[in-house]
């Protein structure tokens, strides 16, 4: 199949519209995603690919703000194709689009955006794009001195991924091999050692305060003394009480280093 081009007006900026590269290599399916990013206020060229070595040439061509990649394909696969993406100096995002669910785990390994099922909902294309933008959006805006960007989880229950951003979650219990991300409303169980979520998110703010629970320190709203011991308590949410983890002996004082010593001498110092 060759690949073609639905052109539009290219300006500059976050605001500009996306070129978008679609990738499948069932010509109703490619045309399907095709009409359908076309219905997308954000998007504005669209060009299609019916397999990986089509998509590359027009990859390295450049100028390609994302990409909707099928998975099954002959030849070199979407994951296949991915991974090569992930090399560029560069890489465009990629949204995965098919009809097997169980392959979202390594989809977002190769840091997919999102991962759409077949047959296609407009509302959740919709929601692949706003994120697309939003993105762009953040990698053209100067960073702050220190910011941290956000990470995304993916967690798999029951046939549906959620994606959940550390920026919602307040604190993480250990579950085994497993770790427990705990949000304002609900939970998500995730195959993560509890160790590995406070190496790589101390930057971010979290900070372990016993061998079972790690939180986020700008949610912590105190520190109370209870029998001979510590609990941080965490913010509370609407009518519900606040939530109370204990801090073991080992962890006592760098806590007490972050959130208390630390502040003081910021304002002995001014």
């Amino acid at each position: 199949m060759n690949d073609t081009d639905d052109m539009a007006p290219r300006a500059s900026g976050s605001d500009a519209p996306l070129t978008v590269l679609a990738v499948d290599d069932e010509k109703p399916a490619l045309d399907e995603l095709a009409f359908l990013l076309r219905a997308q206020d954000a998007v504005g060229e669209i060009r299609t690919a019916g397999e990986a070595t089509t998509a590359l040439r027009i990859l390295r061509d450049g100028n390609i703000d994302a990409v909707f990649l099928d998975i099954n394909m002959p030849g070199l696969d979407g994951l296949e194709l991915a991974g090569i993406l992930s090399n560029f100096a560069s890489p465009p995002p990629v949204v995965f689009v098919t009809a097997h669910d169980d392959r979202a785990v390594d989809a977002f390994d190769l840091g997919a955006v999102d991962y759409l099922l077949k047959p296609l909902r407009e509302e959740r294309l919709a929601e692949s794009v706003r994120r697309i933008v939003e993105g762009r959006r953040r990698r053209q805006e100067p960073a702050a001195p220190g910011a941290v960007s956000d990470e995304v989880i993916p967690v798999e229950l029951g046939g549906v991924t959620t994606l959940v951003h550390r920026s919602s979650v307040e604190w993480v219990e250990a579950d085994g091999d497993y770790a427990r991300l705990h949000t304002a409303d609900r939970s998500h169980l995730v195959r993560i050692p509890i160790s590995a979520l406070e190496a790589r998110w101390a930057d971010a703010g979290f900070l372990r305060v016993h061998r079972s629970y790690l939180v986020s320190l700008p949610l912590v709203t105190g520190i109370r003394t209870v029998g001979n011991g510590l609990v941080v308590c965490l913010r509370p949410h609407g009518d519900l009480p606040p939530v109370e983890l204990p801090v073991s002996r080992r962890h006592t004082r760098i806590l007490k280093d972050r959130l208390v010593r630390a502040p003081k001498q910021s304002w002995t110092a001014r």
